[in-house]
């Protein structure tokens, strides 16, 4: 069946793991920002398709197994939601730098860069697993298989958007571009997963308080 949410929350998930400022979003801000939109784009399209697998390895796996994780789900919403809060502080705080010397590489070499350093970031797929196994009655019934397709759909489309996004934006405001500017989006990326971990400890303590 059709779920329209599923995209949604998809896509949610998609841009709070592409928002905050690690190696790729700095990749992608000093491409666009030296070369213009293209090669800026392209370093965000390569992690996308690393996203997009560990997104299905998590989805699929959670969906295979959800008996299992359906018997423990206040464990796995618990120990998802903490580590969610913890991810996110750990962003707030971190200070990128921005350096507009940046080599100029192809643009498929750039996409390939960033490709192998988000596919070899295990913490990428534990972040992964901890969201989509946090998320209770929100995720996909058991078995659902449409339904994990149509959420990793969805983190595919939510990082795509947020590297059209970055790209478009770096490129007309090159001279405005800044290490504040950067550390500010860390602070709202890493203020939202807060949130979303707190929300669902929060869904979890009221689930079982009632």
């Amino acid at each position: 069946m059709f779920d329209i949410s599923l995209i949604i929350k998809g896509i949610g998930i998609g841009i709070l793991f592409s928002a905050p400022i690690g190696p790729v979003n700095i990749m992608c801000i000093q491409q666009a920002f030296k070369r213009g939109f293209f090669p800026g784009l392209a370093a965000g399209i390569g992690a996308v398709f690393a996203d997009g697998f560990f997104a299905a390895v998590a989805a699929y796996g959670i969906t295979a197994v959800s008996a299992f994780i359906e018997g423990w789900s206040v464990w796995f919403q618990l120990v998802g939601g903490i580590a969610l809060v913890i991810f996110g502080i750990r962003i707030a705080r971190e200070h990128p730098h921005l350096d507009p010397d940046v080599g100029g590489a192809s643009v498929l070499a750039t996409a390939l860069a960033s490709f192998g350093m988000t596919i070899t970031n295990p913490a990428t797929i534990l972040g992964f697993l901890a969201v989509f196994g946090s998320l209770g009655d929100l995720a996909p019934e058991p078995g659902d298989y449409v339904g994990a397709s149509l959420l990793v759909a969805g983190v595919l489309a939510g990082g795509t958007g947020w590297w059209l996004f970055v790209s478009g934006l770096v490129s007309l405001l090159r001279d405005r571009m800044t290490d504040r500017s950067l550390q500010r989006i860390n602070q709202v990326a890493g203020g939202l997963l807060m949130i979303f971990g707190v929300v669902i400890l929060g869904r979890l303590g009221l689930a079982t308080v009632l």
